[in-house]
């Protein structure tokens, strides 16, 4: 029996910007050690439907691309498939180029073959062995004197997975309805991905109700029994997802959980490939996607994402690399991309889980949001299960580009869940080095003058500090209350554009352009005189009248940083999205008191931190468990 892991396909939407992802140009040279595309062949006009495509005459046109490429690193790390066959059907004369590559992204031709004729058929059997630091192998196609049609490719094996099943898909949304439905109509066009689906659930959470789109009851008749929406209040993303597991656990037919946020737009084949890979890993495995920007889409921002323990801090292990531009460099010019990685976590914007992992490890750690997804991988990594994150397998996802949650509401989800995550899992002293961040994060906002999101860290240190149970309990209340404390704090309002500029006093300050993660901030000696130097300059003294009155400069928001800003009484500062503008005030009352609880509450928080982390673990298992979440659940439906 020949068992297909992965399709050759092409793009949904006819949208330019989405090709470089799906096929590459024909030509690329080098300026200054920097990839330039020379020509381009790969034109919307060719596309001529999901799976075939049009070569013109003495052109030539590779699928060594993101989705089209086979991850064979990753297929011969983690599975014990070995003998793939790839299928490619033509019509017309064409030439047929297979390529592979190494880690380190040096491309080696492994065979070439010339088709004639219509409806052709070429079929080459290939063998993983020799991609255990990485690559990948794709295939070109070379359109003779007259126009070719590419038909279609497949990448098969004769191998039996190493379990069956399908995957209930869980997506959590609030507030989000119109992406819902759009992912619905996208999967209802996909009959083979529906092939591997049992489920689809739908957690509701908000007040803009999915079934109230207009679009939805055509949707909901295509998938009919398939599909499922469940209504609930807003317990956030891991209340949210917990349910697509509870439920997920409940149907016999379901041996993974691929969990989807609301706000993405999906490629449907990576739902498929995803199961596929999940079926043939070798041990139990989390299979995680790689999120691209929905609002820049050739741009890759989430590849490989791990967290260090010292500190207990998540990044990308290449997070100077990211994001990826694939229009500017696509596979076969980016070395970077050719290299296995290894992750400890993966986003679940999309993630599939095996429910025999659930079993054992149980469900989501009640965090409402943030954290509960590396949490969750760390728990399952320290059980002996490994979380993949699985090239070719990816969505489009809005970007954090245009956000700042680290102060606004979500800052108390921010510090408390990462210090609970800590206590959990940290194999370092005292959390390592993650007080002492924790301390530095708080002084960068007093000297800010962002002090509304010093409050909420500072209720997060007392949650932690009062024990385990404060999670479960404050699961649907944590949020209202911290957006409440909002109101106490005038630097939390956006005041928008209404046709009379808001100005400060001395004008907008302008600084000299950096390249992409440069910075002119203090470091060493420098660094720690300027701490010191502004806060004892807070700490003394009042802002001046006319500061207060009205904004002493504005930054734009690139601009204003921690280094600059703390230099005036008061800034005008733009909002992230770019929708307004915040101002930020000194307060030297509220400085210092926040400065010595913050002191205060660190230094307990060192002192307590074997207690906790013992109280922390010994909670997990209830905090986590299938009857702990059924339970919540019944209380708050």
């Amino acid at each position: 029996m020949t068992y297909t892991l992965q399709n050759a396909v092409l793009p949904l939407d006819r949208d330019p910007d989405l090709l470089p992802l799906y096929v590459d140009p024909e030509t690329w040279s080098t300026i200054d050690e920097e990839p330039v595309r020379v020509t381009n062949v790969a034109q919307l006009a060719n596309i001529l439907d999901r799976h075939r495509a049009r070569i013109v005459a003495g052109r030539r046109v590779s699928f060594g691309t993101y989705f089209n490429a086979f991850p064979a690193s990753y297929w011969q790390h983690w599975t014990a498939v070995r003998q793939v066959r790839l299928t490619v059907r033509t019509s017309g004369d064409a030439t047929i180029l297979i390529y592979r590559s190494n880690g380190g992204g040096t491309k080696q031709r492994i065979e070439t073959r010339e088709v004639r004729g219509e409806a052709t058929a070429s079929s080459f059997d290939l063998v993983l062995d020799q991609y255990s630091d990485g690559g990948w192998i794709w295939f070109d196609v070379a359109a003779d004197t007259t126009d070719a049609t590419f038909d279609g490719a497949e990448w098969t094996t004769e191998q039996e997975p190493v379990r069956g099943g399908k995957a209930s898909i869980g997506i959590t949304t609030y507030n989000k309805p119109d992406y819902c439905v759009e992912t619905l109509g996208a999967l209802a066009d996909a009959p083979d991905v529906l092939d591997v689906v049992d489920r689809v659930f739908i957690i509701d959470q908000g007040t803009d109700l999915v079934e109230a789109q207009d679009a939805y009851p055509a949707v909901a008749g295509r998938l009919g029994e398939t599909l499922q929406v469940i209504r609930q209040p807003n317990l956030g993303g891991s209340g949210g997802f917990a349910r697509g597991m509870v439920e997920t656990l409940a149907r016999e037919g379901s041996d993974f959980v691929q969990l989807l946020d609301d706000d993405v737009r999906i490629e449907p084949e990576s739902i498929r490939r995803s199961v596929v890979f999940g079926r043939y890993a070798s041990v139990p495995t989390i299979v995680g996607a790689h999120m691209f920007d929905l609002l820049d889409r050739p741009k890759l921002h989430a590849w490989a994402e791990v967290v260090d323990d010292a500190p207990f801090m998540w990044r990308a292990l290449f997070q100077e690399r990211l994001p990826h531009d694939f229009s500017v460099a696509n596979l076969r010019q980016s070395p970077l991309l050719h290299m296995r990685l290894d992750a400890d976590y993966n986003g679940w914007w999309m993630c599939l889980i095996p429910t025999s992992i659930l079993r054992e490890i149980g469900l989501s750690l009640p965090a409402f949001i943030k954290w509960d997804d590396a949490e969750f991988c760390v728990r399952a990594r320290d059980a002996g299960y490994p979380t993949v994150s699985m090239p070719g397998v990816a969505l489009w996802h809005v970007s954090w580009i245009g956000k700042d949650d680290s102060i606004d509401w979500q800052a108390y989800f921010h510090a408390r869940n990462r210090i609970v995550a800590a206590l959990l899992h940290s194999r370092s002293p005292l959390g390592g080095t993650l007080i002492r961040h924790s301390r530095r994060v708080d002084l960068k906002h007093l000297m800010m003058m962002q002090y509304y999101p010093v409050e909420l860290r500072h209720r997060a240190l007392r949650d932690i500090l009062s024990g385990p149970d404060h999670m479960r309990r404050g699961l649907a209340t944590a949020m209202p209350e911290a957006r409440t404390v909002a109101k106490k704090h005038p630097e939390t309002v956006v005041h928008k554009d209404s046709g009379v500029p808001l100005r400060s006093r001395h004008g907008r300050q302008v600084f000299k352009r950096l390249k992409k993660n440069e910075f002119d901030s203090p470091t060493g000696l420098a660094l720690r005189t300027f701490t010191l130097r502004t806060l004892i300059a807070h700490w003394i003294h009042s802002p001046r009248p006319e500061n207060v009155a009205q904004p002493e400069v504005e930054f734009g928001k690139g601009d204003a940083h921690w280094w600059r800003v703390p230099l005036y009484d008061s800034a005008l500062v733009s909002a992230a999205d770019g929708s307004g503008k915040n101002i930020y005030t000194r307060d030297r009352a509220m400085f210092r008191r926040m400065l010595v609880d913050s002191w205060r509450l660190h230094r307990r928080l060192q002192r307590d931190w074997p207690r906790l982390s013992r109280q922390y673990r010994s909670a997990l298992p209830d905090l986590v468990s299938e009857q702990q979440w059924r339970a919540t659940f019944e209380e708050l439906s």
